[in-house]
Formats: structure tokens, sequence, C-alpha cells
């Protein structure tokens, strides 16, 4: 056990001084049968060489029993061939090593075609140093017993490798700082498990963010006159981003709307909460958007009706606007409500306007009806 645990550590260092080190690496000869064994693979190693030339450098690798374990999950050569140029540190793993990591995902993947999708999309957080894998197996046995399923948990591990390779204690301590202030906002036990899960699901990286400045957020907004359950609405909505936010960017930002607006503070919190996302936009960009749409013959209380509209780049409510003047629509009567949403909600909203201009309001073919 010794012996396995000083081995991984050596490993370690190893892995992780290969980048610092590449550099005079490059004064060394490059691994010709690396290059060739790469090759036969169809594997571009102009690519290589641009994003991670040390590697080529490196000895003792292990292509080809890389190779054998991805075909072994069922990846196709083309997956393969995409795999290695994208993360040549794949073969830098020890066998030994690559059997681990196999074990340790299949452990919350329902099928190794899963896991060879996962790799494909995310070949760094499955090719890791073998000095994370304490790490890995404790944080997954922690998640475990939150409640959350196998699938959320490999969709942690994929899209958030770092949450899994510090320690436990970590991220113990922010997601207990979740749970409590959802409790404090008026959640329930009950509905608990599900909301975290799908929180967790939604961003992962709110775990890496300190349970401090989430709390000094919300007491930011607290100040401002959001109740509770208004809180919890816009953690639930901005799904944890509000833990990147900065009472001082918040401040400027809820200052600014409100004088642009000339609203009240009710009124302004009611615009927050059917936008939460106007807390993230600076100043200047809400500054540009505001311009924009009043430019384009939009009210101010068009904009407080729907204030999603903000959400929107200048490029894209041109683009708009100009689509729909070319319907015969006038944006800047009525509601807004066609010109915010996605890009598929805003191209139905035009079929349904063409066919309107297009559809005739007397058929002439059509037979009269008549009385008898």
């Amino acid at each position: 056990m010794l012996r396995s645990l000083t081995v991984s550590v050596m490993f370690c260092r190893r892995f992780q001084q290969l980048q610092r080190t590449h550099c005079s690496s490059v004064m060394q000869a490059e691994n010709t049968s690396t290059i060739d064994a790469l090759c036969n693979l169809s594997v571009d190693i102009s690519k290589i060489r641009k994003i991670r030339g040390w590697v080529l450098y490196q000895s003792p690798v292990y292509v080809t029993e890389t190779v054998r374990m991805l075909k072994t999950l069922g990846a196709t050569d083309s997956v393969i061939t995409q795999v290695l140029e994208q993360h040549p540190e794949a073969i830098l793993c020890t066998p030994e090593h690559l059997e681990a990591q196999k074990e340790l995902w299949m452990s919350v993947c329902a099928r190794q075609s899963d896991l060879v999708g996962i790799i494909e999309k995310f070949p760094a957080s499955f090719f890791v140093t073998s000095c994370h894998i304490d790490h890995q197996r404790a944080n997954i046995m922690f998640f475990q017993n939150l409640g959350l399923n196998k699938r959320v948990i490999a969709k942690l591990m994929a899209s958030a490798p770092r949450n899994f390779k510090r320690p436990i204690e970590q991220n113990k301590e922010m997601v207990q700082a979740l749970q409590k202030m959802y409790l404090e906002l008026g959640g329930n036990d009950t509905n608990m498990k599900v909301w975290l899960q799908k929180l967790l699901s939604q961003n992962p990286y709110v775990l890496m963010k300190s349970p401090e400045a989430m709390r000094n957020n919300f007491n930011f907004l607290h100040k401002w006159g959001f109740t509770s359950s208004e809180l919890l609405q816009l953690l639930s909505k901005l799904k944890g981003f509000v833990t990147e936010l900065h009472p001082e960017s918040m401040g400027l930002t809820l200052s600014y709307s409100q004088e642009m607006l000339a609203c009240s503070d009710a009124e302004l919190r009611q615009i927050v909460l059917q936008c939460p996302a106007l807390l993230y936009y600076s100043v200047p960009i809400l500054t540009d958007r505001f311009k924009c749409l009043i430019s384009a013959g939009i009210s101010l209380q068009q904009i407080m009706q729907t204030p999603t509209v903000l959400e929107l780049t200048t490029q894209i409510i041109q683009y708009r606007i100009q689509k729909l003047h070319s319907y015969g629509h006038d944006i800047s009567t009525g509601s807004l409500d066609l010109l915010k949403g996605t890009k598929k909600d805003f191209e139905m909203s035009c079929g349904k306007l063409f066919l309107r201009r297009e559809r005739p309001l007397f058929n002439p073919v059509a037979p009269l009806r008549t009385e008898e």
C-alpha cells in the first residue's frame, strides 16, 4: 500500500513538472517512436506540436495501451484520433492508472458508450494524474450520499473535474452552505435534494466559490428590499451564478437601471425577478442596449413590461427589429414579446407573422354561404 502511494505521488509530481520543463526539452530530440505510433493512428502531429508539443519529447509513453483501453470501451478509430489530438497527455498515463480510471468512471456511468461520449467531449476530465484518484473516489461517495444520481455525478465529473480533484472537505463546506441558505430562505427539507441536484447539474462550478461570497451577495440584495422567497427565486433562476457576482457591481447596475427606467424600488425588484440576468451586466453594456432599443422607437415603458429584451446583444436587437419590420410589424407599439427569447423562438414568431401576412383576408374562390 505504501509503495503504491509512493509511486502514485512520484508520478503525479513528474506529470506536473513536465509542463514547467517542456521549454528545456525542446533542445532534445522528439521521441520518434511516439510520433510513428501517433501517425499510424492518423493523428495530426502538427496540432500536437502547437498545443502540447512537450508531450512528444517524453518517455516512457503508452500509446498502444491507451488505444487498447479506448477500444475495449467501444471507441471508434476516429474518436481515438480526436481524443489524442485534443489531449495528447493521455499517452503519459500508465496502464494501471487507466484501468483504475475506467473502473472509477464506470461506477457512475450506466454504459461504456456513455463513458466514451464523456472522454470524447472532456478528455482532460478522464486522463488525470493518479495522485487525484483518492479525492475522486471520496467525492463520488460524498455526492452519492447526498442523493445525487449517477448521471448527475458523471456530468459533474466531466464538466467540472476540479471539484473532484480537491479534498472532500472543500466541496462539503460549499454544499452545506447552499443547503443552509436554501432552508433560511424558506425552502423545505423535502424538496432540498431535488433542488440541490438541479442546481449542481446546471452549474457545477458553484462548488468552486466561497460560501462567504455567496452570503455577502444575498445580504446585499436583502438590503435592496428583496424578500427571502424572492432571494430563493433568484438563487434558483440564476442557477447558482449569484455566487460569481459582487455587491459593488450589482449596486452600480441596479442604480443605473433604476435611474434609466425612472422606476420605484418595488418596480425595480420586479424587473430583476423577471430578468435576473440583469444583475450580471455592467453599466456600459446596459447603456449600449438601452440606446439601441430607444433609438428603434421602443419606449422605457415597453422595456419595463418586457425586461428580458435587455438580455439580447445590440447586434441581435438590430437584426430582429429589421426582420420584424420586413414583415410589416412595428415594434415601437405594443408588446416586445416577439423580440425576446431564443433564436428558435424568434424564428417561430417570424414564421407566424409571414403566414399571417401571406394569408388573404378574403378568398374569392371559396363559395359564399347563402341562406336558403
